[in-house]
């Protein structure tokens, strides 16, 4: 396993995301088709993920692995979805574009598996500073795999339900 990112990344809006192309605009429906609302990939080379806490700073985890990897019971949502990077040159990218750090990943299928803990507690806070205590943080794995649906693997939260209802009422791209 190789950790590629670990660190606080500032939200707005409770959304950050994983970009392949540097003009690449995810303003479309980036979970259309998808029954997960957490983790958004019907825009090709993206994924538009949501958080808890609606703005301030998230603990996020980003890991590589060779394999599937078991999944933790200390996390109350997971979804998967697949991704593949349109080119080689794959970053993590904070609200807006104000900041972002490139993501060693290659130009192969992946599974990816997002995971969320505190989402309802962090959406209850709206907004974090500095000298709030945290509530949220969250972990995305990737690892090569084959391209399959998008899936729910574990929903406990009200904020996860809300967005998994949401994406089950959009059309496929």
């Amino acid at each position: 396993m190789t950790v590629l990112f670990e660190d606080d990344v500032y939200v707005h809006y409770g959304q950050f995301s994983v970009l392949s192309q540097p003009e690449l605009n995810i303003d479309g429906e980036v979970r259309a088709g998808q029954v997960n609302g957490l983790c958004g990939a019907a825009v090709p080379g993206s994924l538009f993920l949501v958080t808890g806490l609606h703005t301030g700073e998230v603990r996020l985890t980003v890991e590589l692995h060779d394999r599937p990897v078991p999944l933790a019971d200390e996390w109350e949502e997971v979804v998967e979805v697949s991704f593949r990077p349109e080119t080689g040159s794959v970053r993590l990218v904070q609200w807006a574009g104000e900041a972002s750090w490139p993501l060693a990943l290659a130009e192969v299928d992946y599974r990816v598996r997002y995971c969320a803990t505190g989402m309802d507690a962090a959406s209850d806070q709206d907004s974090r500073f500095d000298d709030e205590p945290r509530f949220d943080r969250y972990l995305l794995q990737f690892w090569p795999a084959p391209p399959a649906p998008d899936a729910v693997l574990r929903q406990t939260s009200d904020s996860a339900a809300y967005w998994n209802a949401h994406a089950k009422t959009l059309p496929p791209p």
